[in-house]
């Protein structure tokens, strides 16, 4: 399940390499150089389809080689990782490959119980959706038509409330009176690891008391964390690995039990939306992509309409490099995915190749033991967040042909100090370089103290607060 098998796609050698990953094949210039050598070719249609929970259906239309042309092989790679990419940034239960069968049929092959794609199969039907995950082949025009949803997030600011975001590293907490912080806290925490749902519940509680001792009441509290949650329930998440299956019931009905002891509304959600209403709050606009760049990737949109998609967003799994060699993640077992981009394991893995070893006790101790040799001046750790910026020019390129946005905001552990500053700058000339038609897309970093805990604070603003009638 750990490699690719490559097919012959041509793979393009970036423009601007990262300075410490020479190997680095960007996403989007293979797919771009892919669709114009179809469409020269005289492509045929390509539909992939996804349908989610309440008959929600997204639909993606592109052009592959017709199945007698000589690079018609190249459709199956181009295919695959296309999917891929759809299917943690929207989601599906049901899959309609619409177009070419021999395509429809290779991914039915891979994403088969025991396929290639056992993980996302297994992840998507039986976890997610809590339906059996299905690939149906036809022919392009037969496949389904888009079905979107979306709804309102957030942005209530009324009362004494309490927001937290959970990470792999700490629980960022703060106190915030209509709509004002007024007490935020990071506390190291190691979750991962552990497995039993007490220890998760008890550094919760201690979090959430600690934030309200500096407010008279608590009238609301909303948070944010790494995985899917549906109802304040975690279908998946990574934090809670470490539990077993038959205590996973325990984690289940946590924040129920967290809300019955504080008496007041409590709201959970994934915490790449957090970031993406973060951002859209402070600065006033829409069409906008959080990337939260922590223990793993996460991603929120906000669409022009000021509303979340009931899209997933992971784009933690979804692929952003295509080089055979590229390094695999631990979980989903594939290689060239988000997370090992833009996290705190991208620095970790990257540091040997700047001639640094994290050190430390905790994952937060060693990102920050390597952050000292930046802001020290240290070359080599500049290259480690020049390298990350790189990979953040190409992929916001690769995220553009799939979202509609004329905003972006990072922030999280890594993007703190001076990192944020080099990541950013290195972007943003490599889009105005290499991307002119996206310069209308604005990059941005908040002030640092939002940088670390702003997504705690707006992660407050989303329960609404029931008032009685006097």
């Amino acid at each position: 399940m750990s490699s690719h098998k490559f097919i012959a796609m041509k793979l393009i050698r970036p423009t601007t390499s990262p300075p410490l990953d020479p190997d680095f094949r960007p996403a989007v210039l293979a797919n771009r150089a892919f669709r114009r050598d179809a469409e020269a070719a005289g492509g045929v249609p390509l539909v992939i389809a996804l349908e989610r929970t309440h008959g929600a259906v997204s639909r993606y239309e592109t052009l592959v080689f017709p199945e007698d042309h000589p690079r018609a092989e190249e459709n199956l790679f181009y295919a695959e990782r296309l999917l891929k990419f759809l299917l943690w940034q929207r989601g599906g239960w049901k899959i309609t490959v619409g177009g070419p069968r021999a395509i429809g049929e290779h991914i039915r092959r891979l994403y088969a119980p025991d396929g290639q794609r056992a993980f996302d199969h297994h992840f998507m039907g039986e976890q997610v959706y809590r339906q059996p995950f299905s690939v149906v082949i036809c022919e392009a025009e037969d496949a389904p038509t888009a079905r979107e949803r979306s709804q309102p997030l957030g942005r209530n600011l009324d009362g004494y409330r309490i927001g937290f975001d959970l990470g792999a590293s700490d629980v960022k907490v703060s106190a915030v009176v209509d709509g004002k912080p007024v007490f935020s806290d990071e506390i190291v925490w190691e979750p991962v690891e552990q497995t039993d749902p007490d220890y998760h519940y008890q550094r919760i509680m201690a979090a959430l008391n600690k934030a309200a001792g500096h407010l008279p009441r608590v009238d609301a509290i909303g948070g944010s964390s790494a995985g899917v949650y549906v109802d304040n329930q975690p279908r998946v998440a990574s934090l809670f690995r470490g539990i077993p299956e038959a205590r996973f019931h325990e984690i289940r009905g946590m924040f129920q039990r967290i809300q019955q002891a504080f008496g007041a509304p409590l709201q959970v959600t994934n915490d790449g939306e957090v970031t993406a209403l973060a951002g859209s709050m402070s600065l006033g606009v829409n069409a906008i992509l959080g990337i939260a760049m922590g223990s793993s990737e996460a991603v929120g949109y906000v669409n022009r309409a000021g509303a979340i998609t009931d899209w997933l967003n992971e784009l933690a799994f979804a692929p952003v490099d295509y080089a055979p060699a590229a390094p695999a993640d631990e979980w989903s077992g594939d290689r060239g995915v988000g997370a090992l981009y833009f996290s705190q394991q991208a620095v970790f893995r990257l540091a040997p190749r700047a001639g640094l070893t994290p050190e430390g006790d905790t994952k937060a101790a060693k990102l920050k033991s390597i952050q000292k040799y930046l802001e020290a001046g240290h070359e080599g750790a500049r290259r480690i967040w020049e390298t990350i910026g790189v990979y953040l020019g190409y992929a916001l390129a690769h995220y553009a042909d799939f979202y509609d946005i004329d905003h972006v905001l990072i922030l999280g552990r890594v993007t703190s100090g001076a990192g944020g500053s080099i990541i950013l700058d290195t972007a943003q000339a490599l889009i105005a370089r290499e991307f002119p038609e996206l310069k209308h897309i604005a990059i941005q970093l908040p002030d640092e103290k939002s940088r670390r805990v702003g997504q705690s604070i707006a992660a407050a603003s989303l329960p609404a607060i029931e008032r009685r009638l006097p």
